[in-house]
């Protein structure tokens, strides 16, 4: 695979800790002096270090490691000076934009820890320049991609000891970014907080594992439409999905298979890329997704898959 000829080691105290993709250009849609910086990021250690679960005992979601990253912001003063600290619960004024009017973005992440021992990160400057596009489309802050990578690098190798050491399981990272302006106001935000949080999960599908899933189709329900931001990662995409994932369940699924338009176009699988590989009456190998049209989110490993596709030439 093309991408993964280009990871590069980054290495930390003499040794080579997480590699990360350095190769993909970035969009920058202000002045360097608007953002944040690497270089200022200061360390609070976390002085009671939690227990670590066994592997068998993971809930997708329900652990977190020992520290979180936090950055502020705010239209008078721009941003602030990057923070690890310990794992923490955060404070908000109840008019914060975030809970009433959906300010808020979000992406999903893995490490991974190799056979080597080694802790990498699979593509993330994909996931950074997807959170800058959303977050510009969420009227939040710009910020240098490569600098929030590099904080969030500094992360990982602190909680390093987080990574399971199993190839059913990995270290989850859940960056996040929040409009934080303590007004009911339906406005741009003036305040902002930007934060990273991780932990440890194992299958996201425990009771079948990789085993097939069945899929409820149903067009009376619809997940994005044209002209909407069903092509952002925005928190608000995913909240009104629950009550048709509860329909699913009730129906013996374990998913919702999303459909669009008048003709039942396929878009996702529940928060998922869809993909069909079938061979054509020509007796061909298709490999079959949705287009990025502005309904499904442009995912990093639907993209990876694509890549792998055009460089095998076995598909139409």
């Amino acid at each position: 695979m093309a991408a993964g000829a280009a990871l590069s080691g980054v290495k930390v105290l003499g040794r080579q800790l997480i590699s990360v993709q350095r190769s993909w250009p970035i969009t920058s849609w202000r002045a360097a002096s608007t953002t944040f910086k690497s270089a200022d990021l200061k360390v609070e250690l976390n002085k009671h270090p939690k227990k670590k679960q066994a592997v068998s005992d993971l809930v997708f979601g329900k652990t977190f490691t020992d520290h979180m990253l936090t950055i502020e912001w705010t239209n008078e003063k721009g941003w602030g000076k990057p923070l690890i600290k310990p794992f923490q619960n955060l404070s908000l004024h109840p008019a914060t934009s975030a809970l009433h009017y959906s300010v808020e973005l979000f992406e999903g992440m893995k490490a991974y820890r190799g056979d080597d021992n080694q802790v990498r990160l699979f593509r993330p400057m994909l996931n950074m320049e997807r959170m800058h596009r959303t977050a510009l489309r969420a009227c939040l802050p710009s910020f240098d991609n490569a600098e929030l990578l590099e904080c969030l690098r500094r992360l990982i190798d602190l909680d390093r000891d987080w990574v399971p050491k199993s190839p059913s399981a990995s270290l989850y990272i859940r960056p996040t970014f929040i409009g934080t302006e303590p007004s009911l106001g339906v406005t741009k935000s003036n305040n902002a907080l930007l934060y990273i949080i991780a932990g440890p999960v194992g299958p996201y599908f425990p009771s079948g594992g990789f085993s097939p899933i069945s899929l409820l189709a149903d067009p009376k329900y619809v997940r994005a439409w044209m002209g909407g931001v069903g092509n952002y990662k925005l928190g608000g995409n995913y909240g009104p999905t629950i009550y048709v994932q509860h329909e699913a369940t009730k129906e013996g699924c374990q998913q919702v298979l999303w459909l669009y338009g008048d003709d039942h176009q396929v878009t996702e699988a529940g928060t998922m890329n869809f993909f069909m590989y079938w061979i054509n009456e020509q007796g061909e190998q298709e490999l079959v997704t949705p287009p990025l049209s502005g309904l499904i989110l442009p995912g990093v490993t639907r993209q990876s898959l694509l890549d792998l596709a055009r460089e095998w030439v076995s598909f139409k």
